[in-house]
Order: C-alpha cells, then sequence, then structure tokens
C-alpha cells in the first residue's frame, strides 16, 4: 500500500485529521510607493474581489530607494470558496504543477505567477500594466486555532502536525494539481 493510500485511510478512519485550506495570501510588491502601487491595487482587487491592504518597508534600503515606513506592496487575504476559486485559477497559470521544494516542513506551500495577465478571464489594460504576485496557501487541521488565538494559548501535539506528504495529497484531491 502506497503512502498517499495510507493517508487517505487515516483521513477516512478520523476524519478530524483531514486538512483544510485555512487562508490564500496574496501578495503584490511594487517596491515603490505612489501611481505604481494604485495600481498595482487595482489588479488585485479586480482578480480577487476583495480591497487589498498596503503593506510598510521594514527598513530603509537606500540602494533601492525605500524608506521605513513607507508602503511598497498590497495584499489580500482569502478564506473559504474564495480562496479555493482564486486557488484554481492561480494554478492555471502554472499549467496546475507544483514543485515538491515549493511545500514547507509543516504542509504550506507558496508559488509565485510571473505576469498577472496569465490567470485565467484575465485581460491585458495598458493603464494598469503587468504585475507579478506571489500565492501562499495555509493549510491547517481542526484545532490549529489553539496556537494562535489570544485568550489561553496551547501547544498542539507533534502528531497532530501536518507533514509535506499530507499536504501534497490533499492538494492532489482538493485541487487537482499535479506535484513534480
Amino acid at each position: 500500500m502506497s503512502e498517499e493510500e495510507e493517508i487517505r485511510k487515516k483521513w477516512q478512519k478520523i476524519p478530524m485529521s483531514k486538512p483544510r485550506i485555512r487562508k490564500v495570501t496574496v501578495n503584490i510588491s511594487v517596491g515603490e510607493s505612489g501611481e505604481p502601487l494604485e495600481r498595482a491595487g487595482k489588479v488585485l482587487q479586480e482578480l480577487t474581489g476583495q480591497k487589498p491592504v498596503k503593506r510598510k518597508a521594514k527598513q530603509t534600503i537606500r540602494d533601492f530607494g525605500i524608506r521605513e515606513g513607507e508602503p511598497i506592496a498590497c495584499i489580500v487575504t482569502l478564506r473559504r470558496e474564495r480562496a479555493v476559486e482564486f486557488l484554481k485559477k492561480a494554478l492555471q497559470a502554472i499549467d496546475n504543477k507544483l514543485s515538491r521544494s515549493c511545500f514547507d516542513k509543516y504542509g504550506n506551500f507558496s508559488f509565485g505567477i510571473k505576469e498577472h495577465i496569465e490567470l485565467p478571464d484575465t485581460k491585458y489594460r495598458p493603464e494598469l500594466g503587468i504585475f507579478g504576485m506571489d500565492v501562499s496557501i495555509t493549510l491547517g487541521r481542526a484545532g490549529y486555532r489553539v496556537k494562535e488565538r489570544r485568550w489561553a494559548k496551547s501547544k498542539i501535539s507533534k502528531h497532530h502536525l501536518m507533514t509535506t506528504e499530507e499536504a501534497i495529497v490533499l492538494v492532489k484531491d482538493t485541487i487537482g494539481a499535479e506535484v513534480v
């Protein structure tokens, strides 16, 4: 019996152990404030259907002309159905293939899209331009909230933590992506 079949059997036996997509974070980093950041925000809002939040530079980098506290990126966090919808579109932009190196040891994964016009049903608009983006997916099981909540924080057992193999099986089953 393969490892994937064992994981699926475990999920059938203990349904609460089956992981799910907690959130999808989409980030466009422009590197400067002003007009380019506003255009990136419009692109992100059109793609996700949510208003983006601006992120500020954490430190000054004189070589790039970045000052601490200057807004240089915009970000959107998607959850539930919106997250799965966007993730399916974003994976089509990279031919539904993910590298095994995209996954971390806790099952989360990230990938980049070079041009936002690679997403299906997205047309090029000259007034906005072309932007690349990073997509980060956070996976989790039921009960993961106890390690992040403010009140009565608690640790999670090492047996309850996700593994890379479980994340790969989940991605193959729910989204239909191929991991190479």
